[in-house]
């Protein structure tokens, strides 16, 4: 068993079609046919990171870190968030999604950011604390775009944003983001990540 990690692009198409199917397993396509293995499910401009947890040729968990340079309280931070994460339903409660969701985390240290971001659903909030992330009280991100904004605390919405401050300066700006509407403005492909 091993971690893999590509550019979504090119992730080879026998590992794509398994993340594909797992993706519509968890959130099914309500309006159209499914996006095909061969076509990127996120905005390129945000640089989609695929990591898969793999034993034998079979993807056990994935998930995508997505990125880019958001503007905080006058300052510029360079962002990831977690998206799609997904475990195979026969393989849940084994660890995996954890052990993922774990160097995830390293990976976005590794590459220099200085603060992840995303949301879960609420009930997540432990699974993903116990992955090292931790609650950002209070705060809200905003996906979409400016002209259409689309926030975590959309009606209806139960969700928690999770938070890891990697660099000193992301650090020192953790107080920051508490409590906060955050305009992390993903686009129109990803309205949050």
């Amino acid at each position: 068993m091993h971690i893999l990690s590509f550019p979504e692009e090119v992730t080879p198409s026998d590992l794509r079609v398994q993340v594909r199917e797992l993706q519509e397993e968890a959130w099914p396509t309500t309006s159209g046919p499914p996006t095909p293995p061969d076509e990127p499910a996120h905005d390129p401009a945000l640089r989609p990171l695929s990591m898969l947890l793999v034993a034998d040729g079979t993807v056990l968990a994935t998930l995508d870190i997505l990125s880019k340079e958001i503007s905080h309280a006058g300052r510029r931070y360079a962002a990831g968030g977690l998206s799609t994460v997904v475990t195979r339903r026969e393989a849940r409660g084994r660890g995996y999604g954890r052990r993922l969701v774990v160097a995830a985390r390293e990976k976005m240290i590794a590459q220099r950011m200085d603060l992840g971001l995303f949301t879960c659903d609420r009930p997540l909030q432990a699974f993903y604390e116990r992955a090292g992330w931790r609650l950002l009280p209070g705060a809200v991100l905003v996906g979409g775009t400016p002209q259409d904004p689309f926030p975590s605390d959309w009606r209806g919405f139960d969700k928690v944003t999770m938070a890891g401050f990697f660099s000193a300066e992301g650090r020192r700006a953790r107080e920051s983001f508490q409590g906060s509407r955050i305009k992390l403005y993903p686009g129109e492909i990803d309205k949050l990540w």
